[in-house]
């Protein structure tokens, strides 16, 4: 009986590392990371920058619907008054779509953080009552009715792009 050297038998252990993915390293974060993160932590941070950010969404939103209006008595007006008309137009329509996307984004941001830092959980029934708070305050001047239309509206459109984005599954 002839037996076989040790390099001609197959290594079972051998053929199992070979197929394990090699192991990664656990980077812990540096000192600047961490405060970075605890920058972004803070309700009055991230809601100030969510309005700032909201204002430049409908600064140029207005600019670009502000565009498409057309004087009603374009017939009769130059080329020069059509021009500054449009010009004036877009600029009204600009500053109201600034404010109301910066009021939007920072209430929004602003009670959603809240929320989540009060119940200490991260999940959609903060996006439920950051929408209805938003909602409501958006269209208080209407009354208690318009009130509670819009805090039922903006929740629900909160919603509804939470579930497209699919943040939370």
């Amino acid at each position: 009986m002839t037996t076989k050297p040790d390099s001609d038998l197959p290594n079972a252990s051998s053929s199992q590392e070979e197929s394990k993915p090699p192991i990664e390293t656990i980077r812990l974060p540096t000192m600047e990371e961490i405060q970075g993160q605890d920058i972004w932590n803070n309700c009055a941070v991230r809601s100030v920058m969510s309005g700032v950010m909201g204002g430049g969404l409908g600064l140029a939103m207005g600019l670009f619907l502000g565009s498409f209006d057309t004087p009603l008595l374009q017939d009769q007006m130059t080329g020069r008054q059509q021009l500054v008309y449009q010009a004036k137009q877009m600029g009204q329509r600009s500053w109201s779509n600034c404010k109301s996307f910066a009021l939007m984004g920072f209430v929004f941001s602003l009670s959603e953080c809240i929320v989540e830092k009060a119940r200490a959980k991260h999940d959609i029934t903060n996006t439920v009552v950051a929408g209805c708070v938003t909602g409501g305050t958006i269209s208080a001047r209407g009354g208690p009715k318009a009130a509670c239309v819009g805090c039922a509206g903006f929740a629900a459109f909160s919603v509804a792009i939470e579930k497209v984005l699919e943040r939370y599954t």
